[in-house]
């Protein structure tokens, strides 16, 4: 059973995002019609409205009659009489907004007002009939969550350990590889996905600075790497740190003033728009070599859901994030600890797609469930991106029990027990963590001595609030897994 504050977590993400994908489930209209052996070789429109406020226009369509040859090719007209896009028979269902658009669609402002649909008929023999249904279905915001249910890739069904990399640069921005002759390109998206794939990742985040021209591609890709799971997000980068913001593809404006109040408001959009934000690097200097890299703003962090506590291999030493993301754990609050290569080169050059890992327990392999995980704090990070090894931490009391992310509330003297299991470490140890201290007394024998070991020690309360986390270090004492805290009485 989990903790009630954790359910307190989870209905207050529900009650802010989730009523608008509930919403977004049903069509706004069905058009409906029946085509002739009149029609054949005509266009017909099928007009409907638009109202105001819509971001987002996405329709299913289909069609009976194709054993008898017959064909209606699609397209999209709109309320200027403009075609917005035509795909032939080749799609089924396609989507239409102003940042972002299926392939044979172009993104572009959904005005308010009739649009149509342009059915083309190349065959519908004399005596033939064509029943067609189109869904429409209109999101008032361009959040993951405004999608409606058939836009949403669900690549693996069922709760699982996912892994990806929340941090990837291409062209699109200001990643760059070799071309053909050997000289610095900006780099096409595709690399950089094949490469994410090749390391038989579970999903990835592309995060383009200030910009997502990238998504409209990743739609496009999506059916051909059916086993990866492709989200758009982007780096907000301004001149007093950079963060990722993951879930939304609504603008946001990077222009922020100086000082706490401009990183403030541009937070405050965020979580109005349904945004995860996640403080990018933060153990990093900024100067001219990277222009605002560090993070040097005084702004209210409660409103940060995640800290990329490692970028790239700086896990250990002075870049490092996690002192950064455990100070915040000290001042009461609860960022997830995630990790993103910030890979800028594709499969070539150092920080390697996948390196590191952030490994999420989610209900699904698709968009909102990742960042579902993520907000809950259902996360470790796998540092050198190993593809296997496993870090799970889970603490009880009573019939309570909490993973990593979760509270457990425990009275004055009530034992808890905490369970570690670790996969695919053989030779290394693991170590303790409770309110920023070394808590490894807690655990004797923390040496891993095969390639599936489980801990268990017992701790008692003493009614206040705390945190404890564990990692994973090699017999050099490098870290290899880095986990998030099990929270109590907090």
């Amino acid at each position: 059973m989990r903790p009630f504050a954790c359910l307190l977590r989870v209905l207050a993400w529900m009650l802010c995002c989730g009523a608008a994908a509930t919403a977004a489930t049903a069509p706004d209209l069905v058009l409906r019609g029946v085509l002739t052996g009149a029609d054949h070789q005509t266009y017909r429109s099928v007009p409907f409205d638009v109202p105001a406020g819509v971001e987002r226009v996405t329709i299913a369509f289909d069609y009976n009659g194709k054993e008898q040859r017959s064909v209606i090719d699609l397209g999209l007209l709109g309320p200027d009489g403009a075609l917005r896009g035509w795909s032939g028979g080749s799609k089924r269902l396609f989507t239409v907004s102003g940042v972002d658009a299926t392939p044979s669609f172009v993104p572009g402002p959904v005005t308010p007002g009739r649009w149509a649909l342009l059915l083309g008929v190349p065959n519908l023999r004399k005596s033939a009939e064509a029943s067609y249904t189109a869904q429409v279905y209109f999101s008032r915001g361009l959040a993951a969550a405004d999608e409606p249910e058939p836009l949403r890739t669900v690549v693996r069904s069922g709760a699982a350990w996912y892994r990806g990399d929340l941090h990837m640069h291409t062209g699109h921005s200001d990643g760059s590889c070799a071309n053909q002759d050997g000289g610095s390109v900006p780099c096409p998206l595709f690399p950089t996905v094949q490469a994410a794939a090749d390391r038989k990742l579970d999903f990835i985040a592309i995060t383009e600075h200030n910009t997502v021209s990238h998504a409209s591609e990743l739609r496009a890709l999506q059916p051909w790497f059916s086993k990866l799971l492709l989200m758009p997000g982007r780096e907000i980068t301004t001149f007093s740190g950079h963060a990722n913001l993951f879930g939304t593809l609504a603008p946001l404006d990077f222009r922020i003033a100086a000082g706490p109040e401009g990183w403030n408001k541009l937070l405050d959009a965020a979580v109005r728009l349904h945004g995860l934000v996640s403080i990018n690097h933060p153990g990093l200097p900024s100067g001219e070599t990277c222009m605002g890299c560090g993070w040097s703003n005084d702004a209210d962090l409660r409103k940060v859901q995640a800290i990329e506590a490692v970028n790239g291999t700086d896990a250990d030493g002075l870049l490092s994030g996690i002192p950064f993301w455990q100070a915040q754990l000290q001042r009461g609050l609860r960022p997830t600890a995630i990790g993103g290569s910030d890979n800028h080169h594709a499969g070539q050059g150092k920080n390697a797609v996948g390196t590191p890992t952030t490994v999420v327990h989610a209900a699904e392999l698709s968009q909102q469930a990742i960042l579902d995980g993520i907000r809950a704090g259902h996360v470790f990070v796998d540092v050198e991106g190993s593809g296997k090894r496993l870090l799970e931490l889970t603490a009880s009391a009573g019939e309570a029990t909490a993973m990593m992310g979760d509270t457990l509330q425990a009275a004055q003297g009530e034992a808890v027990r905490f369970s570690i299991h670790v996969a695919h470490a053989n030779g290394a140890s693991v170590r303790l963590v409770m309110d920023g201290a070394d808590a490894s007394e807690l655990l004797p024998g923390s040496d891993i001595g095969s390639d599936d070991a489980r801990h268990t020690f017992n701790w008692h309360s003493d009614g206040k609030p705390h945190w404890l986390r564990a990692e994973v270090r090699n017999a050099r004492g490098h870290l290899l897994l880095l986990g998030n805290p099990v929270y109590l009485n907090r």
